[in-house]
């Protein structure tokens, strides 16, 4: 299962959908071209921190948790600075999250005002998410739990400082949706859009 469809399980899409004045199918377009930089941008903190995905954990419960994935799901509207401080973490610059939204226009023909707006909503329901599951929370629509199997395959397993394995494999779908150019290592394709943004 891609996790745009388990966002859209949760009713995180439809959600975004409704704030934002599109259609649902609007909305999954914009999530498949954006999800996977968010993605992507999670799996690179995890790399750079000592303890793997153990690590990250922390940063999504520092970044607001569970609740930033209720926030986006209630119905008044979002506080869209939260998502902001998600992709500040993530990308590091504005500079990127601009790029990731006219690339994520490129693919999608949305127009790239619409995605910039989308985007922080979809850090956060991404992060919640992620959070939920690693949490053993109530957003669990997936066999299962916890960030090894969602994004531990794309790691190489590996979930702490001593290497351990993560349980299970990554979502169906996951490491495909990262690995932009098919080449086997989703974690070059997310750097070269860093490098790209930086020019």
């Amino acid at each position: 299962m891609q996790i745009t469809d388990i966002l859209a399980q949760l009713g995180g899409l439809q959600s975004i959908a409704t704030e934002l004045g599109v259609s649902e199918t609007q909305a999954a377009s914009g999530a498949e071209a954006l999800v996977p930089a968010i993605l992507g941008g999670f799996k690179k903190q995890a790399r750079s921190r000592p303890a793997g995905l153990d690590g990250l954990g922390s940063l999504l419960g520092q970044l607001g948790g569970g609740g930033l994935l209720d926030q986006v799901l209630a119905p008044q509207p979002t506080d869209l600075a939260r998502g902001n401080d998600v992709l500040g973490q993530i990308f590091g610059s504005k500079d990127v999250s601009r790029a990731v939204a006219q690339n994520a226009a490129s693919q999608s023909g949305l127009d790239p005002a619409l995605l910039k707006r989308m985007l922080p909503m979809l850090a956060m329901v991404v992060t919640g998410f992620l959070a939920k599951q690693q949490g053993g929370g109530a957003a669990q629509p997936t066999a299962g739990g916890g960030l090894g199997n969602l994004l531990g395959g794309v790691l190489g397993g590996r979930t702490s400082a001593t290497g351990s394995s993560a349980p299970g494999a990554a979502a169906p779908g996951l490491a495909s949706m990262l690995d932009l150019n098919g080449d086997g290592n989703p974690l070059d394709d997310v750097l070269r859009m860093f490098g790209q943004a930086r020019r």
